[in-house]
């Protein structure tokens, strides 16, 4: 009974994803077409949080430097600082706060996209349960750097957090009796203040560090143009804009209109609205579903697990290296010999993607074995069937002009590509393909061979974009060979759903193949003549 009226709801709740997921496709394409893939910002969203997190590092470590942590002397140490040394300490404070505006926009939009494409089962369900933490860590952070300015918007939010908290059951004595005159507010509870502001940090430290352990080679800054253009939007924001203190606190008086901070001190007016125990509930629900999602039941999907052949892996590592996510490591090799190793897949961890496969030098079809065994391989989908279905279907394509076509799964769709001159071939990953396929369809009777995968910085997997059109450039191992002829190799990087992308790159290549031939009859020609 429990199921059956649990289906219709995770089925009207995936309908739901997927319609805000097509949305936010279009929305992420459109910013492609304005800053383009590799430098887009909705794909680098985690690189961002930790630049703004460094910058945020950076500014306070001035400030506290220049902070009198009294609480008589608070309040002039911060005012004096922005209006006598706008040029630096002024600007860092605005930068400070936007800083934390931004992060906090950032975070949540990060955590919406992996929501969105569905990034917290399985292998990512690690990375997920790390990360909600660190949102309680950020606006604990946030809320608690008001206080140390000790003005009236200091003043009011110290005193909303202090009602808040009073409806837990876990003080003593109320903490609000800390504000019932000027005279109570104390150098004591000033130093509580710096903790909580100085102390989160290095919990939040620690989650980040945390939090990207299963990811290997995790971006934790972005590229160079992106992030100077964040900084320089920050910079222009904070001189257009500038942070500037209110009224001094004055418990004796009521505040009045206050330049308000919606992002990052949005819970005080929720909990005027409505009540502390409102509030604490939708907290506790919001947390316990975020930490509940990995664990809700879903279609279930068997995904193979990369395998090791012990005869077959010569310990070169290139899988560790490769590996998006950390499920491969380097063990002594059961030959016994000194210092020999061997690759071992952590199947909690193994995504799926076949990128090591890719990277291992054996995987190479020119191998004289008549059954394509390699060091490391996807059982479901071994590279040795890759090579036998390429054979095959270079026997059955006629016409002056074979293209074969690697794609993607997650990617633009190549199986519509199918044409009695195209044999389309679509892979888990793009990552899995090792470059010598590309040569190996070109002398067993391919005039081209396309590549496609997803766009630039827009892998599933991370890394199998990046690694494969490295591996096509002879900028990473294993590499394609620098005798392959680059005019008979094309590559269309497009996700799923940019089938025109796709379509117009296979033209473009089927023009090219075409006016080389008419090259190369013209020279005949002319030869003969």
């Amino acid at each position: 009974m429990q199921q059956t009226l649990s289906a219709p709801i995770l089925q009207r709740a995936h309908g739901v994803r997927e319609t805000a997921l097509s949305a936010y496709r279009r929305l992420e394409h459109g910013f492609d077409a304005a800053f383009g893939s590799a430098l887009n910002p909705l794909r680098h969203l985690g690189a961002i949080g930790f630049l703004l997190f460094w910058l945020l590092a950076i500014s306070g470590i001035y400030l506290y430097v220049v902070l009198d942590t009294s609480a008589a002397g608070a309040y002039p140490s911060i005012d004096r600082l922005s209006r006598e040394q706008w040029y630096l300490g002024g600007v860092l404070r605005s930068l400070h706060r936007y800083s934390a505006d931004a992060l906090v926009v950032v975070m949540l939009a990060h955590l919406a996209r992996e929501w969105l494409f569905g990034r917290y089962h399985g292998f990512r369900r690690f990375s997920w349960l790390t990360g909600v933490p660190l949102l309680v860590f950020v606006f604990v952070c946030a809320i608690g750097g008001f206080w140390l300015n000790w003005d009236q918007l200091g003043r009011f939010s110290a005193e909303a957090s202090a009602e808040l908290l009073d409806w837990l059951p876990l003080f003593g004595s109320p903490l609000t009796r800390n504000f019932i005159s000027s005279a109570a507010v104390s150098d004591r509870l000033f130093s509580l203040f710096v903790f909580v502001h100085l102390g989160v940090p290095l919990l939040l430290v620690f989650g980040l560090w945390f939090h990207i352990q299963h990811i290997s080679l995790a971006e934790v800054f972005p590229p160079r143009a992106l992030a100077l253009g964040t900084l320089l939007v920050l910079f222009l924001l904070a001189l257009a804009r500038p942070v500037m203190s209110h009224a001094p606190a004055d418990l004796a008086l009521m505040p009045q209109a206050l330049a308000y901070d919606w992002l990052l001190l949005a819970i005080h007016p929720l909990t005027y609205a409505t009540s502390a125990g409102v509030v604490w509930a939708l907290l506790t629900a919001a947390l316990v579903l975020l930490f509940a999602l990995p664990f809700l039941p879903r279609r279930a999907v068997t995904l193979p697990v990369a395998v090791v052949d012990p005869d077959n892996c010569n310990g070169c590592r290139r899988c560790f290296d490769d590996c998006p996510f950390a499920a491969v490591t380097m063990v002594p090799h059961p030959n016994a010999r000194v210092g020999r190793q061997m690759a071992q897949v952590n199947a909690d961890l193994c995504a799926s993607c076949g990128i090591c496969v890719g990277a291992c030098p054996s995987s190479t079809p020119f191998r004289s074995m008549a059954d394509l065994v390699t060091g490391i391989d996807m059982p479901q989908a071994p590279i040795g069937a890759l090579r036998r279905q390429l054979q095959q279907e270079l026997a059955k394509l006629s016409g002056p002009h074979k293209i074969v076509v690697f794609g993607c799964d997650r990617g633009a769709r190549v199986d519509a590509l199918a044409a009695r001159d195209v044999a389309p071939f679509s892979l888990m990953c793009i990552g899995l393909l090792p470059p010598s396929f590309v040569e190996y369809a070109l002398r067993d009777g391919a005039a081209a061979v396309l590549v496609s995968g997803c766009r630039a910085s827009g892998c599933e997997f991370r890394l199998g974009q990046q690694w494969t059109e490295q591996r096509l450039a002879a900028t990473r191992e294993p590499h394609l060979r620098a005798s392959v002829p680059r005019e008979r190799l094309a590559t269309a990087w497009a996700d799923a759903g940019d089938e025109d992308t796709l379509n117009d790159a296979l033209r473009r290549l089927r023009t090219r193949l075409q006016d080389a031939s008419s090259t190369d009859a013209l020279g005949t020609g002319a030869s003969h003549g």
